[in-house]
Parts: structure tokens; sequence; C-alpha cells
């Protein structure tokens, strides 16, 4: 299958078939890594279900850290 980038705003985006989406049970709630081997773009499913827990537990570190910094710079 060859596919061609649609423009998204300032962004290109890739359109998926709902069929390969459904092959690969993946739906717009799926979070998605992207990564590349330095030729390909390789886009697959995030299989590991704690990353949330610990990206959670990481953003709450450095908020506990550096809150109070980075609420200064978002004024």
């Amino acid at each position: 299958m060859i596919k061609k980038l649609t423009a998204h705003g300032n962004s290109a985006a890739l359109i998926i078939d709902k069929a390969i989406l459904e092959l690969l049970n993946i739906d717009l709630d799926t979070p998605l890594e992207i990564s590349t081997d330095g030729t390909n773009l390789i886009v697959s499913p995030v299989s590991d279900s704690n990353r949330e827990k610990r990206l959670g537990k990481a953003l709450e570190k450095i908020n506990n850290r550096h809150g109070r910094v980075l609420k200064r710079l978002a004024e």
C-alpha cells in the first residue's frame, strides 16, 4: 500500500485505513510509539500498560521538585 501525507495545519498527517487499524487493534485512544531505524518510520501501539503510571509518577516528582519554578515560567 502506498500512501501520501496530508496537510494538517502546519504539520503533515498520515491517514491509516480502518482495516489496518482494526487488524492492529488500534483506535483513536490507543497510545502510539513512533520511532525510526534511520531509514523507516515505525509506528507501534504502546504495549507497556505501566508506561502511563510511570509517566504520571515522573510528572508528579517533577512537579513536587520544580512546581513553583514551572508555575512562574508559565505566567
